[in-house]
């Protein structure tokens, strides 16, 4: 796996780890049985930036908690590279921390589920459209956080 984490914002209240990161995204890949060798960028930014690429991308005007950039590459070019190239994840850091206050978590297991449920998204998985993908995307999430060690986020 290449794995780039771009660490743009920093909290004290949230220390980002990479090794936690990569350990994430496998864990999310390893859970639906994923074999592709894959590339993924993780970008922890401030309220700024999230808002200004919530805003052009989604058209909401407010920083977000994640936002996920799959990559659209064709099956030759990823035959030519060797791997998958998946997208983009951003992480707002400063709502990571608010939502775990609000939501009484811890700011680490929060990232961590923001960072599987993000993989998902890039994945073609979805919550939007059907309460049927909603629930096997929070089935993926809850699986995978619990082979990391973390508690069902949804309860």
């Amino acid at each position: 796996m290449q794995l780039s984490v771009q660490q743009v914002y920093r909290s004290p209240k949230l220390k980002v780890e990479i090794a936690a990161v990569e350990q994430a995204v496998l864990a999310t890949l390893y859970t639906i049985h994923y074999k592709h060798r894959v590339e993924i960028t993780v970008r922890m930014v401030g309220r700024d930036e999230s808002h200004a690429l919530n805003l052009a991308y989604r058209g909401q005007y407010k920083p977000t908690n994640v936002l996920s950039f799959a990559a659209e590459v064709s099956p030759m070019m990823v035959e030519q590279l060797g791997y998958e190239p998946l997208g983009d994840l951003v992480i707002c850091v400063p709502v990571v921390v608010d939502e775990a206050v609000a939501q009484h978590k811890s700011p680490q297991a929060h990232l961590t589920h923001l960072i599987v449920h993000g993989v998902l998204h890039l994945l073609g998985y979805d919550h939007v459209h059907s309460d049927a993908e909603a629930a096997l995307m929070e089935g993926l999430e809850i699986g995978t956080l619990a082979r990391l060690g973390f508690y069902n986020p949804y309860v």
